[in-house]
């Protein structure tokens, strides 16, 4: 029959496509991204470093720990109020920090989060900046030992200098600064006094040695190579590390500037060259005794220097967090085009930008990322109030001629062409629209994935408490029933055998159990649908969902169950005042003692 059973069979479409999506993101996912990760923490520790236009080679410092990598050469320390580590003096890289201001949990004690490590240790990530040209003997290297000439720590203000002389006429120069947040800025002099003239070409190179430990391979986020390359306007370039690794994926673009560099979810290691500088930027993958190497670089054009000149190149290197304000602001800086872009922002850019800018705008005149949240679900809700009004008018509608439905339904339960004849004149005489629920639906799913969006790749949402129990907005909900929302000391993902399906989908906390009471009642408002099996299949879509939404950052939980309280509360009014049964009002009764509440 075509009456309102294709409202109900769209909605249902809807809500299986997006139980799927759900299913396959926050099931099938998370466990893939654990093995992955213990896959990744199990590889040997052997390591291959990479400089342009050379193959990989086993590195001589490898199985270190990482202690021990950084005390294998001399340093010079770095201290901002942003950064703090070293950079080697064997080599010049910059390649151990660790970001001050941000910890690798919301624990008091958590320590701060490792961004740069030295090669010779698991998973290595560091930048190596320096100069190539072909028959130039003596150029430095990743073995180079450079003198420190100037300075003594590495701090905004406070630059140091370093020299190397390669015994055949050729004096290198660096002058490495930092300013107060993630970005170096290394200036490099190569003087000739060789008696002939030379030909170099400026590199930055960034290397990473194995899959990053948190590595998750996660769909909604990307993780892999990144840059904005492009000889007349910067496009955005990205390679996850899974496919980089699985495709062997190498790849070069020709540039006017732009940037290079590697992410993870919330951090970003970025090589800038002189952006009025034409250069050739590369991503390449080389497998080294079972590890992969990952590099992106770029090389500056070769100019000659003859005997007696000198030349000047200056690099940026951005080592830090993914703060969409500071990103912006290097942008207008130093006219790094698209440089905010490394933020993750999906195809639904047009939507996650304007959320996020809203956000922010409430968070810095309330002080709460939580607050925030619940203020934008009331904006969405004003903007979707007429759509939605409309929506609830027709199911409301469609619930009060229920009865008369049925009794057409019985009548002509023989003769399908009268009875869709006559549901059709009854829709038409009480203003009835059976598919008028949909567009709403439809409507607000991109705003709901554009949010999770926001909350997942933004690091401004990392760590950001509201009350009570929720310290990490960006994280699941930490309680779960399994351990009586923590009034029983033990945590129940280390239950053997069953201890990671407790950890996944039936990790049920308390905001899941809320979202699915609202979605319960909201479910309860509408009318039913004519066909028993979806009756059926809609009675159990509020427990199904509140399985599937258990994973989701806790942030999202709060904007639905929200959205589906104010959804509950504008529905209420709309069926007091067309007098329609609902259950809040038997809930009412039953706790009263009356048969309903009055009308």
């Amino acid at each position: 029959m075509q009456d309102d059973s294709s409202r109900n069979t769209i909605i249902f479409l809807v809500c299986a496509l997006g139980l799927f999506i759900l299913y396959q993101m926050f099931v099938l996912e998370p466990a893939a991204k654990r093995r992955q990760a213990e896959a990744a923490r199990a590889r040997p520790a052997a390591e291959a470093p990479l400089t342009p236009g050379a193959p990989a080679a086993a590195a001589e410092a490898a199985g270190l720990t990482r202690p021990q990598a950084v005390a294998a050469s001399p340093r010079v320390p770095i201290a901002t109020p942003a950064l703090r580590g070293s950079l080697s003096l064997r080599g010049a890289r910059i390649d151990d920090l660790y970001l001050t201001q941000y910890r690798e949990t919301v624990a008091k004690n958590s320590p701060p989060v490792e961004l740069l490590r030295p090669e010779g240790a698991p998973h290595a990530w560091f930048a190596e900046i320096g100069w190539a040209g072909a028959n130039v003997p003596g150029l430095p290297n990743r073995d180079t030992l450079w003198t420190l000439a100037q300075g003594s720590v590495l701090s905004p203000g406070q630059p140091v200098v370093l020299t190397h002389t390669n015994g055949a006429g050729l004096t290198f120069t660096r002058r490495i600064s930092v300013d107060e947040r993630f970005m170096f800025t290394v200036t490099d002099t190569v003087a000739n006094a060789s008696g002939q003239a030379v030909t170099l070409a400026p590199y930055g190179s960034i290397q990473r040695q194995g899959l990053p430990p948190a590595h998750q391979g996660s769909q909604i986020v990307h993780e892999g190579a990144v840059g904005a390359l492009g000889t007349d306007k910067q496009d955005l370039k990205l390679i996850k590390y899974g496919k980089w690794a699985k495709d062997n994926v190498q790849q070069r673009f020709d540039s006017k500037g732009g940037w290079v560099g590697m992410t993870d979810k919330y951090w970003l290691a970025a090589l800038v060259p002189d952006q009025a500088e034409a250069v050739s930027g590369q991503f390449r993958n080389l497998n080294d005794q079972g590890i992969e190497v990952f590099e992106s670089n770029f090389t500056g054009q070769a100019r000659a220097i003859p005997s007696g000149q000198q030349i000047t190149e200056t690099t940026r290197f951005f080592s830090g967090a993914k703060s969409v304000k500071v990103l912006q602001a290097y942008e207008k800086q130093f006219g790094i085009a698209r440089f905010d872009d490394a933020v993750d922002w999906g195809l639904l850019w047009f939507l996650t930008r304007p959320i996020f800018s809203f956000l922010l705008f409430i968070f810095q005149h309330v002080g709460s990322f939580g607050i925030a949240i619940l203020l934008l679900t009331v904006a969405v809700r004003l903007i979707f109030f007429p759509l939605a009004n409309k929506q609830y008018e027709s199911m409301i509608k469609m619930k009060k001629v229920q009865p008369q439905m049925e009794e057409l339904r019985k009548r002509y339960k023989d003769d399908p062409a009268k009875q869709q004849q006559e549901l059709l004149a009854l829709y038409q005489r009480e203003k009835v629209n059976p598919v008028a629920g949909c567009l709403p639906i439809l409507v607000q799913i991109p705003v709901f994935f554009a949010l999770y969006k926001v909350l997942s790749v933004t690091i401004e949402m990392r760590h950001a408490p509201f009350l009570g129990w929720i310290q990490d907005l960006s994280a699941r909900d930490p309680t779960t029933i399994w351990n009586l929302f923590g009034l029983i000391p033990w945590n129940p993902a280390t239950t053997p055998l069953i201890g990671g399906l407790l950890d996944t989908s039936l990790h049920i906390g308390i905001l899941p159990l809320l979202y699915g009471f609202t979605m319960w009642l909201t479910t309860a408002m509408n009318p039913p649908a004519p066909d028993p099996v979806q009756q059926r299949i809609f009675q159990f879509m509020p427990v199904i969902f509140t399985f599937i939404m258990a994973p989701f950052a806790i942030g999202l939980l709060i904007y639905w169950t929200w959205t589906n309280v104010l959804s509950i509360l504008q529905q209420y009014v709309l069926m007091r005042r067309f007098k329609v049964d609902n259950p809040i009002d038997s809930i009412i009764g039953k706790l009263t003692g009356r048969k309903k509440a009055a009308a």
